[in-house]
């Protein structure tokens, strides 16, 4: 058995395709399921049980002679979250949870991280494990992600192969439910199918114009690619970066997702919110070295491929994975 946990989630889901995809049947899909808008996000897709957030280390730790994999994909991912006390709880506790039944029980384990512990990117974006500690995330929820890499590399007892992985902008099909915190992939498509336009963030700093504020998005199927691999690596244990190696703009981004659509750009620039202002990414970029050191060489989705394919195929037609 396969554990996924998050399984209703955007990810999580299309990892379970992917699994199904590659033959993976006996998957265990862990969430909170009381949720009704994600759970389409598993319909149509092969698996043997649900098993509820609550009651899932009990469960596994009843089940865990039949279990081979750890996929730990699930938390509270608003970063506009300022709840600690709940970020605390599913975050970090709940993680730990996780963490210390992979180890008794011998099992590999891989978790998500998050580009957001990088915050403005002071001590760039180099999945250097020494400077874990350093880091300075600009919310509570990349702070609650990165006091789990901090813990997790603290540790005397780890599992036998275990890997952070520190996502950056994911996009791509299934992720619908997730509203604000969707990607701008999804938003573009959305305010072109019902405007015909497309209004981006100005930039409130002399050293980027309009629109070049840059990104790191990287597609969910390249993710699930990655992911796939580490599950039959299971060595070289370690915090890894998760994107595409290549920064691109937001202009960009909303000319490919015009271009996918079959219209011309219509794009203008509205201020950004003040609740975020202060705490905006201007420039994230993985470096992906670590990931290419261990073996990984497939080549990512540029991003007018992912968009292309994430328009015509899911958002046009209204599909999931």
């Amino acid at each position: 058995m396969i554990i996924i946990t998050g399984a209703a989630g955007f990810i999580s889901s299309c990892l379970v395709q992917k699994l199904n995809d590659e033959g993976y049947y006996d998957l265990i899909l862990v969430d909170d399921f009381s949720d009704e808008k994600q759970n389409k996000n598993f319909e149509g897709k092969r698996f043997s049980k649900l098993v509820d957030r609550s009651e899932f280390i009990p469960w596994l730790t009843a089940n865990h002679l039949h279990v081979q994999f750890v996929f730990h994909l699930g938390a509270r991912t608003d970063t506009t979250e300022f709840d600690y006390a709940l970020l605390n709880e599913l975050n970090l506790e709940y993680s730990k949870d996780v963490w210390n039944c992979c180890v008794e029980f011998g099992l590999p384990l891989i978790y998500a991280s998050s580009a957001a512990t990088y915050g403005l990117g002071e001590n760039g974006y180099e999945d250097d494990e020494s400077k874990i500690n350093l880091l300075k995330p600009l919310n509570p929820y990349g702070e609650s992600k990165n006091e789990f890499d901090k813990w997790a590399l603290q540790q005397e007892r780890k599992p036998y192969f275990w890997a952070g992985l520190k996502f950056f902008n994911v996009y791509g099909p299934n992720e619908y439910h997730k509203g604000r915190m969707a990607s701008v992939i999804f938003h573009t498509y959305n305010q072109i199918r019902d405007t015909g336009k497309m209004k981006l963030f100005k930039s409130h700093r002399p050293d980027f114009n309009d629109g070049e504020q840059m990104r790191d998005f990287v597609f969910v199927k390249d993710v699930t690619e990655v992911l796939y691999f580490l599950m039959h690596h299971r060595k070289d244990a370690g915090i890894y970066n998760l994107g595409s190696g290549k920064a691109r703009t937001f202009y960009d981004l909303a000319a490919a997702t015009f271009k996918a659509t079959g219209k011309e750009p219509d794009i203008s620039f509205i201020p950004t919110p003040e609740d975020i202002r202060d705490k905006y990414q201007y420039f994230t970029e993985a470096k992906m070295d670590k990931l290419h050191s261990i073996g990984y060489h497939k080549p990512f989705h540029t991003l007018e491929e992912g968009v292309h394919d994430y328009v015509t195929n899911y958002l046009i037609p209204n599909k999931y994975l």
